[in-house]
């Protein structure tokens, strides 16, 4: 049966056919009223790309999907559409976690998201500040490829400051959420996501997160699956890692490598395909080259404006213009707190 003779095919044959369940197949009947006897070119005026819905039934319907609860009624999705084949087969690594993290977690992630990216493996995340940004950044960075789960529908970007980051995750990767166009956000739109992200993946890392979070939600939906569910082990004294560390103590899997998950997993779907070796980002002309030099080589692995000055000798005054330069530049990322750390 294809798509088009679904739509119009009598809800009790429906039923009877596809077995789902019956809140799935009232959610059907609502968009069978809302939309007529022929929705794609009243989707397509409006939307302008209403062939980018994927339903239930199509071939590319990830089937994990019809477990999640409640299962969602169609994904809208922009990017790169033939990554929905590996994602049906959840061939993916989902990363979850705060949105306020350590230094250290926020370094665990983008070394998870380029190791994940080297070995071939989509990596699925909210696209939330903290962890889920990192993550992408990270795995944007190698070349690979991202899917971003959001809980708003494709035209917001939340949080703002993400702007660039989302539209780098559309052009490499996917963007993939249950609200159509223009559809009503609420805090629950956040948490409703997380079963979405599962429902791609074939393994879930936590890397930090406090307790009643949203990140801690899809670790217990993988955990209850019995899906390959490993912990980044922080601090014991964090409430930001309190629940991951809680996990844990439960019996899940504690990464401390972030290369220990192409060991577990093996090459991901798309290692043929990406490409290894990636020019760094050039650095824009400055004022004064020999100091853009002194400062990404006293930089480290991170330092703060502060530490920065006391090393170079040099005032404030002096070393910030550079930085936001070098920034600007795609050479360094800003963090909270007057802190850079290399791209």
């Amino acid at each position: 049966m294809s798509l088009e003779q679904a739509w119009h095919t009598p809800m009790d044959a429906l039923a009877l056919y596809s077995h789902w369940p019956d809140c799935l197949l009232a959610a059907v009947e609502a968009y069978r009223v809302e939309w007529g006897p022929n929705p794609l070119p009243k989707a397509a005026q409006r939307w302008g790309w209403g062939r980018r819905i994927l339903l239930p039934g199509d071939g590319r319907w990830p089937a994990a999907m019809q477990k999640a609860q409640p299962p969602p009624s169609a994904l809208y999705w922009s990017g790169r559409g033939s990554l929905w084949r590996s994602l049906a087969q959840r061939r993916a690594v989902a990363v979850v976690g705060t949105r306020r993290p350590s230094r250290h977690g926020l370094s665990v992630s983008r070394e998870i998201g380029a190791v994940l990216a080297r070995g071939g493996w989509p990596v699925v995340s909210g696209l939330a500040a903290g962890i889920d940004g990192a993550v992408h950044q990270g795995c944007l960075q190698e070349g690979g490829v991202p899917i971003g789960v959001l809980g708003t529908p494709l035209e917001r970007v939340y949080p703002r400051h993400h702007a660039t980051l989302q539209s780098s995750v559309e052009r490499h990767g996917l963007l993939v959420t249950e609200l159509p166009p223009e559809g009503f956000v609420s805090k629950g739109s956040f948490a409703r996501r997380n079963r979405l992200q599962v429902a791609l993946a074939c393994a879930v890392v936590l890397v930090e997160c406090p307790l009643g979070s949203g990140a801690l939600h899809s670790a217990e939906i993988a955990w209850e699956e019995g899906m390959p569910l490993w912990v980044v082990p922080a601090d014991t004294g964090r409430a930001s890692a309190e629940g991951s560390n809680g996990l844990l103590s439960r019996g899940a899997t504690a990464l401390t490598q972030p290369g220990n998950l192409l060991k577990a997993l093996g090459p991901g779907p798309l290692k043929r395909n990406l490409r290894m070796e990636h020019p760094q980002p050039a650095i824009a002309p400055n004022r004064n080259a020999h100091l853009a030099e002194e400062l990404l080589a006293a930089l480290g692995r991170g330092a703060s404006l502060e530490d920065l000055c006391t090393t170079l000798q040099q005032s404030s005054q002096e070393l910030l213009p550079h930085l936001l330069e070098l920034e600007a530049s795609g050479a360094l990322t800003a963090e909270p707190g007057l802190f850079w750390r290399p791209s």
